[in-house]
C-alpha cells in the first residue's frame, strides 16, 4: 500500500532511481505507536535506517535511540546532542566502550571486563540469549549474540560502583506478531531485575503491507505484565520506518527469454537489497508513464541492471508493464539503501526526496 502522494511524487521525479520518504506518514505512524505504548519506553533502532530526516521525525516520539557502532553514535549525537543513547552490538571496540551513553548493552563477560578497564562510568544491561522457543520467527538472533545463563552468572560479581548493573536486554527474534512477543515478554519480565529491554522484532509483512503489527494490543499487554516500579523498554526499527519509504525507478527493457518475461529496471538491488536479503517479492506499483514495447497481464520478473541473476526485485508477478513505465517499490523505508552494496558496477547512486506534507 503506497500512499497516493508518494505515487504522485514518483511520476514527477526528474531523475530515477530515487528514494522517496513520506515524512507525514512516518509522523502519523510513530505517533500511533507512541500512544499505544503508554508507560513503556520507546527507543528507535537506528540500524534500520539512519536517514537524518527520518530521525528528526522520530525524535518527536521516541525516548531515545539505540546505536550499534561508533559511526551511528556520532551521527545521532550530532543531530540530537542531549538525547539518551543505548549502545549495542556484539563486537564493540575499546573506543566504542568509552563513548558516552545512557545504557550500554554488554554482550559477554570479556566485554564487561574491557568496559571496566576503561576506568569510566557506565550503566549496563546484560544482553541475554535464553533458550526460549521462537517458532515462526523470520530471523532468530542466536549464536554469537548475548550470553547464556553461565555468561550472565560470570558477569554478576564484576560490577562496581562505577560500572553498574541496571537490568537485562533481550532480543530473540524478528518477524513476530504481538501475541508471540507478549508470550516471550511474560517469561522475560519474570525476573528480579527492575529494568528490562525487550528489543524489537515486530512483524512486518511484505506480502501484505496492509497487515500492520498490533501496537495497541502489544502496548496493553505490556502494561498488564509490567509490575509497579519496573522500567520496560522496546527498540523497534523496521516496524517504525519500513512503511514510509519508496524506491522509484523506470523500465528500460522488456523481453521474453525461454518463455519468461523480464522487465529490466534502472538501478537494482545494489540500491534496494531488501528482497534479496529477505527472500521475498518487493511490493510494487507500475505507473503507466511509458509508450514502448511491453506485455499486458502476464507474469513478469522485475530485475535490475546488475550482472548477476540474483538482482531480482520480484519474481513472476502478474502485471502489465511497458518500456518507460515508472515502477514504485513500497516498504523501502528500512534495511534498504543502508544495507545495499552501493558500489557494485559503479552505477549512479539514487537521489533522495522527502515529502513534507
Amino acid at each position: 500500500m503506497i500512499a497516493p502522494r508518494a505515487l504522485e511524487a514518483a511520476v514527477r521525479l526528474p531523475d530515477v532511481p530515487a528514494y522517496v520518504y513520506d515524512l507525514p506518514a512516518l509522523d502519523e505512524h510513530a505517533a500511533h505507536v507512541r500512544r499505544a505504548l503508554a508507560g513503556t519506553e520507546l527507543y528507535y533502532a537506528v540500524k534500520a535506517n539512519p536517514d537524518a530526516e527520518l530521525l528528526r521525525v522520530l525524535a518527536r516520539h521516541v525516548d531515545g535511540f539505540e546505536v550499534s557502532s561508533g559511526g551511528e553514535h556520532a551521527h545521532v549525537s550530532a543531530l540530537f546532542p542531549n538525547r539518551p543513547l543505548a549502545l549495542g552490538g556484539p563486537g564493540k571496540t575499546d573506543a566504542e566502550l568509552r563513548l558516552p551513553h545512557h545504557r550500554i548493552h554488554v554482550e559477554s563477560p570479556n566485554e564487561l571486563r574491557r568496559l571496566l578497564a576503561t576506568g569510566g562510568e557506565a550503566d549496563v544491561l546484560l544482553r541475554t540469549n535464553p533458550d526460549l522457543p521462537v517458532e515462526g520467527a523470520a530471523l532468530t538472533m542466536s549464536g554469537p549474540f548475548g550470553m547464556d545463563d553461565a555468561g550472565v552468572q560470570e558477569c554478576l560479581p564484576l560490577f562496581t560502583e562505577r560500572v553498574r548493573l541496571r537490568g537485562l536486554h533481550v532480543h530473540l527474534a524478528s518477524g513476530l506478531d504481538a501475541p508471540q512477543l507478549l508470550r516471550l515478554a511474560a517469561t522475560l519480565l519474570d525476573t528480579g531485575h527492575d529494568e528490562v529491554n525487550l528489543g524489537g522484532g515486530m512483524a512486518v509483512s511484505y506480502a501484505d503491507p496492509g497487515a500492520r503489527f498490533d501496537w495497541a494490543g502489544y502496548g496493553s499487554g505490556l502494561a498488564a505484565l509490567r509490575r509497579p516500579g519496573r522500567r520496560v523498554r522496546i527498540e523497534p526499527g523496521r516496524a517504525l520506518t519500513a512503511y514510509c519509504g519508496s524506491y522509484v525507478t523506470r523500465v528500460v527493457d522488456v523481453k521474453r527469454v525461454r518463455g519468461e518475461v523480464y522487465a529490466i529496471l534502472l538501478g537494482g538491488t545494489h540500491h534496494l537489497r531488501t528482497p534479496v536479503t529477505k527472500g521475498h517479492d518487493q511490493p510494487f506499483t507500475v505507473l503507466p508513464t511509458g509508450d514502448g514495447p511491453g506485455v499486458t497481464d502476464e507474469p513478469v520478473t522485475l530485475v535490475g541492471q546488475l550482472c548477476t541473476p540474483k538482482d531480482v526485485f520480484a519474481r513472476n508477478i502478474r502485471t502489465s508493464v511497458r518500456v518507460g513505465d515508472t515502477v514504485v517499490f513500497g516498504m523501502a523505508g528500512a534495511y534498504a539503501w543502508n544495507i545495499s552494496h552501493h558500489d557494485f558496477l559503479m552505477h549512479p547512486k539514487p537521489r533522495f526526496h522527502y515529502l513534507y506534507r
